[in-house]
Protein backbone atom coordinates (compact mmCIF):
# COMPACT_ATOMS: atom_id res chain seq x y z
CA UNK A 1 0.00 0.00 0.00
CA UNK A 2 2.97 2.15 0.95
CA UNK A 3 4.49 1.77 -2.61
CA UNK A 4 1.18 2.71 -4.24
CA UNK A 5 0.92 5.42 -2.27
CA UNK A 6 4.12 6.91 -3.33
CA UNK A 7 3.46 6.49 -6.61
CA UNK A 8 0.36 8.23 -7.02
CA UNK A 9 2.41 11.98 -5.91
CA UNK A 10 5.40 10.98 -8.46
CA UNK A 11 3.11 10.31 -11.68
CA UNK A 12 1.11 13.64 -10.50
CA UNK A 13 4.24 15.25 -10.53
CA UNK A 14 5.38 13.79 -13.86
CA UNK A 15 2.41 14.94 -15.50
CA UNK A 16 2.33 18.22 -13.99
CA UNK A 17 5.98 18.78 -15.23
CA UNK A 18 4.68 17.19 -18.56
CA UNK A 19 2.64 20.07 -18.89
CA UNK A 20 4.60 22.58 -17.70
CA UNK A 21 6.80 21.86 -20.54
CA UNK A 22 4.42 21.50 -23.23
CA UNK A 23 2.98 25.25 -22.11
CA UNK A 24 6.97 26.24 -22.24
CA UNK A 25 7.32 24.57 -25.65
CA UNK A 26 4.30 26.37 -26.85
CA UNK A 27 5.25 29.57 -25.99
CA UNK A 28 8.57 29.31 -27.27
CA UNK A 29 7.17 27.96 -30.82
CA UNK A 30 4.29 31.40 -30.86
CA UNK A 31 7.33 33.81 -30.27
CA UNK A 32 9.47 32.50 -32.46
CA UNK A 33 6.37 32.86 -34.50
CA UNK A 34 5.84 36.10 -34.20
CA UNK A 35 9.79 37.05 -34.56
CA UNK A 36 10.67 34.94 -37.62
CA UNK A 37 10.92 37.58 -40.36
CA UNK A 38 8.53 37.88 -43.84
CA UNK A 39 8.48 40.00 -46.96
CA UNK A 40 5.68 42.16 -47.52
CA UNK A 41 4.81 45.16 -50.17
CA UNK A 42 4.94 48.60 -48.95
CA UNK A 43 4.15 52.09 -51.12
CA UNK A 44 7.70 52.84 -52.57
CA UNK A 45 6.17 56.92 -52.91
CA UNK A 46 3.33 58.61 -51.13
CA UNK A 47 -0.22 57.41 -53.09
CA UNK A 48 -3.08 59.76 -52.90
CA UNK A 49 -6.42 57.75 -52.84
CA UNK A 50 -7.57 56.45 -56.35
CA UNK A 51 -3.80 55.38 -57.72
CA UNK A 52 -4.19 52.88 -60.29
CA UNK A 53 -1.53 50.23 -58.54
CA UNK A 54 1.25 48.44 -61.02
CA UNK A 55 4.29 47.24 -59.65
CA UNK A 56 6.55 50.54 -60.13
CA UNK A 57 4.42 52.01 -57.36
CA UNK A 58 5.44 49.11 -54.78
CA UNK A 59 8.69 47.65 -53.53
CA UNK A 60 9.72 45.01 -50.52
CA UNK A 61 10.38 45.22 -46.88
CA UNK A 62 11.38 42.41 -44.51
CA UNK A 63 9.93 42.87 -40.78
CA UNK A 64 9.52 40.93 -38.30
CA UNK A 65 5.91 38.58 -38.50
CA UNK A 66 4.97 40.29 -35.19
CA UNK A 67 4.84 43.41 -37.14
CA UNK A 68 2.40 42.53 -40.40
CA UNK A 69 -0.53 44.35 -40.62
CA UNK A 70 -3.59 41.15 -40.32
CA UNK A 71 -4.58 41.63 -44.28
CA UNK A 72 -1.05 43.03 -45.78
CA UNK A 73 0.37 41.42 -49.38
CA UNK A 74 2.82 39.11 -48.11
CA UNK A 75 5.22 38.23 -51.33
CA UNK A 76 6.71 34.49 -50.90
CA UNK A 77 7.85 34.93 -54.92
CA UNK A 78 8.53 37.13 -57.51
CA UNK A 79 5.30 36.79 -59.02
CA UNK A 80 3.73 37.96 -56.08
CA UNK A 81 4.61 41.85 -57.29
CA UNK A 82 1.75 41.65 -59.16
CA UNK A 83 -0.68 40.84 -56.60
CA UNK A 84 -1.67 44.72 -56.66
CA UNK A 85 -1.12 45.51 -60.15
CA UNK A 86 -4.52 47.30 -61.79
CA UNK A 87 -6.28 47.51 -58.23
CA UNK A 88 -7.29 51.59 -56.76
CA UNK A 89 -6.05 53.02 -53.62
CA UNK A 90 -9.54 53.84 -51.56
CA UNK A 91 -7.62 55.72 -49.24
CA UNK A 92 -3.72 57.87 -49.27
CA UNK A 93 -1.11 55.34 -48.63
CA UNK A 94 2.33 57.02 -46.95
CA UNK A 95 5.56 55.93 -48.58
CA UNK A 96 7.44 52.99 -46.83
CA UNK A 97 3.47 52.06 -45.12
CA UNK A 98 2.42 48.18 -46.39
CA UNK A 99 -0.18 47.64 -48.36
CA UNK A 100 -3.39 46.22 -47.38
CA UNK A 101 -6.16 44.66 -49.14
CA UNK A 102 -8.45 46.84 -47.29
CA UNK A 103 -6.66 50.00 -48.58
CA UNK A 104 -7.34 49.04 -52.02
CA UNK A 105 -10.13 48.38 -54.14
CA UNK A 106 -10.49 46.83 -57.56
CA UNK A 107 -10.99 48.44 -60.75
CA UNK A 108 -14.93 48.60 -60.95
CA UNK A 109 -17.25 51.70 -59.87
CA UNK A 110 -16.33 51.43 -56.54
CA UNK A 111 -12.90 53.15 -57.49
CA UNK A 112 -14.77 55.44 -60.23
CA UNK A 113 -14.61 56.25 -63.86
CA UNK A 114 -12.27 58.98 -63.71
CA UNK A 115 -9.57 56.68 -62.86
CA UNK A 116 -9.69 55.34 -66.20
CA UNK A 117 -9.82 58.83 -67.78
CA UNK A 118 -6.75 59.39 -70.13
CA UNK A 119 -5.51 63.21 -69.43
CA UNK A 120 -6.76 65.25 -71.76
CA UNK A 121 -10.42 63.62 -72.32
CA UNK A 122 -13.95 62.92 -70.74
CA UNK A 123 -15.66 59.74 -69.62
CA UNK A 124 -18.84 59.64 -71.64
CA UNK A 125 -21.77 57.27 -70.78
CA UNK A 126 -23.63 55.82 -73.34
CA UNK A 127 -26.86 53.56 -72.83
CA UNK A 128 -27.02 50.58 -75.22
CA UNK A 129 -28.75 47.44 -75.83
CA UNK A 130 -27.46 44.47 -73.55
CA UNK A 131 -27.20 42.11 -76.23
CA UNK A 132 -24.55 44.11 -77.94
CA UNK A 133 -22.32 45.20 -74.81
CA UNK A 134 -21.73 41.49 -74.09
CA UNK A 135 -19.29 41.27 -77.25
CA UNK A 136 -17.75 44.95 -76.32
CA UNK A 137 -15.06 44.71 -74.09
CA UNK A 138 -12.65 47.67 -71.86
CA UNK A 139 -10.00 48.16 -74.00
CA UNK A 140 -12.07 47.92 -77.40
CA UNK A 141 -12.03 50.11 -80.01
CA UNK A 142 -15.34 51.33 -81.74
CA UNK A 143 -16.66 53.64 -83.96
CA UNK A 144 -19.91 55.89 -83.72
CA UNK A 145 -22.71 55.88 -86.29
CA UNK A 146 -26.02 58.05 -85.94
CA UNK A 147 -28.89 57.46 -87.70
CA UNK A 148 -30.87 60.85 -88.46
CA UNK A 149 -33.75 62.80 -90.66
CA UNK A 150 -31.35 64.74 -93.41
CA UNK A 151 -33.72 67.92 -95.02
CA UNK A 152 -32.52 67.82 -97.92
CA UNK A 153 -31.84 70.69 -100.95
CA UNK A 154 -35.61 70.63 -101.58
CA UNK A 155 -37.22 70.39 -98.30
CA UNK A 156 -37.85 66.87 -98.25
CA UNK A 157 -36.52 64.68 -95.65
CA UNK A 158 -34.28 61.52 -95.80
CA UNK A 159 -33.00 59.13 -93.50
CA UNK A 160 -29.07 58.91 -93.56
CA UNK A 161 -26.55 57.28 -91.18
CA UNK A 162 -23.11 58.81 -90.59
CA UNK A 163 -20.18 58.38 -88.47
CA UNK A 164 -19.55 60.82 -86.42
CA UNK A 165 -16.45 59.51 -84.24
CA UNK A 166 -13.67 57.05 -85.04
CA UNK A 167 -11.44 54.74 -83.43
CA UNK A 168 -13.35 55.65 -79.87
CA UNK A 169 -11.41 53.74 -76.82
CA UNK A 170 -14.24 51.78 -74.56
CA UNK A 171 -12.94 52.30 -70.74
CA UNK A 172 -15.83 49.99 -69.25
CA UNK A 173 -18.52 48.05 -70.13
CA UNK A 174 -21.66 48.37 -67.31
CA UNK A 175 -19.42 47.72 -63.83
CA UNK A 176 -16.69 46.36 -65.36
CA UNK A 177 -13.74 48.81 -66.00
CA UNK A 178 -11.55 46.08 -66.93
CA UNK A 179 -10.69 45.04 -63.56
CA UNK A 180 -9.23 41.27 -63.02
CA UNK A 181 -11.54 38.93 -61.32
CA UNK A 182 -10.97 35.63 -59.15
CA UNK A 183 -13.33 32.99 -59.97
CA UNK A 184 -15.96 33.39 -56.97
CA UNK A 185 -15.62 37.34 -57.97
CA UNK A 186 -16.68 36.38 -61.50
CA UNK A 187 -19.23 34.56 -60.31
CA UNK A 188 -20.72 37.06 -58.02
CA UNK A 189 -20.29 39.84 -60.59
CA UNK A 190 -22.29 37.69 -63.16
CA UNK A 191 -25.22 37.46 -60.58
CA UNK A 192 -24.97 41.37 -59.82
CA UNK A 193 -25.50 41.73 -63.25
CA UNK A 194 -27.79 39.59 -64.04
CA UNK A 195 -30.17 41.08 -61.51
CA UNK A 196 -29.76 44.18 -62.98
CA UNK A 197 -30.52 43.52 -66.57
CA UNK A 198 -33.79 41.95 -65.25
CA UNK A 199 -35.31 45.25 -64.41
CA UNK A 200 -33.31 47.19 -67.40
CA UNK A 201 -32.73 46.45 -71.12
CA UNK A 202 -29.91 48.50 -71.28
CA UNK A 203 -26.57 49.27 -69.52
CA UNK A 204 -23.89 51.92 -70.11
CA UNK A 205 -20.33 51.60 -72.58
CA UNK A 206 -18.45 54.16 -70.66
CA UNK A 207 -16.23 56.20 -73.63
CA UNK A 208 -13.28 58.31 -73.70
CA UNK A 209 -14.07 61.09 -75.77
CA UNK A 210 -12.22 64.72 -76.07
CA UNK A 211 -14.81 67.74 -75.34
CA UNK A 212 -15.52 68.68 -78.87
CA UNK A 213 -16.21 64.86 -79.10
CA UNK A 214 -18.42 64.78 -75.74
CA UNK A 215 -20.81 67.43 -77.36
CA UNK A 216 -21.09 66.19 -80.71
CA UNK A 217 -22.21 62.32 -79.10
CA UNK A 218 -24.89 64.21 -77.04
CA UNK A 219 -26.35 66.35 -79.48
CA UNK A 220 -26.36 62.93 -81.98
CA UNK A 221 -28.36 61.46 -79.52
CA UNK A 222 -30.66 63.82 -79.12
CA UNK A 223 -31.43 64.21 -83.22
CA UNK A 224 -31.07 60.43 -83.48
CA UNK A 225 -30.27 57.33 -82.69
CA UNK A 226 -26.98 56.11 -81.59
CA UNK A 227 -25.21 53.16 -83.17
CA UNK A 228 -21.79 51.44 -82.36
CA UNK A 229 -19.69 49.17 -84.51
CA UNK A 230 -16.65 47.60 -83.02
CA UNK A 231 -13.10 48.09 -84.80
CA UNK A 232 -10.79 44.86 -84.75
CA UNK A 233 -7.88 44.67 -82.51
CA UNK A 234 -4.85 47.02 -83.28
CA UNK A 235 -6.67 48.51 -86.13
CA UNK A 236 -6.93 52.83 -85.12
CA UNK A 237 -6.77 54.09 -88.59
CA UNK A 238 -9.13 56.75 -89.27
CA UNK A 239 -11.06 56.91 -92.55
CA UNK A 240 -12.85 59.43 -95.03
CA UNK A 241 -16.55 57.55 -94.38
CA UNK A 242 -19.34 59.31 -96.61
CA UNK A 243 -23.15 60.39 -95.13
CA UNK A 244 -24.93 56.65 -96.14
CA UNK A 245 -28.80 56.96 -97.67
CA UNK A 246 -30.73 54.59 -99.30
CA UNK A 247 -30.57 57.03 -102.11
CA UNK A 248 -27.05 56.87 -102.58
CA UNK A 249 -27.20 53.07 -102.48
CA UNK A 250 -29.11 52.35 -104.96
CA UNK A 251 -27.58 54.43 -107.36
Amino acid sequence: MEKKSMLVPVLLGLFAALIYWWLLNSKERAQSAQLEKATVLVAKFDLPPRTIMNVDLVETREMPRMYLEQDAYEVRSQSDLKLVSNLVTAVRVPKGNQLTQSALVTLSPEAGLSVKVPPGYRGCVLPLENDLLRLVKPGDRVDILVTFDAVMGDNRKEKVTATILQNVLVLGVGSNLGQGLSSAQAKSKSKEEAADQSFSDKMGLSLALNPNEAQYLSLSQEQGKVYVVVRGLGDVELHPMEIASFKRLIK
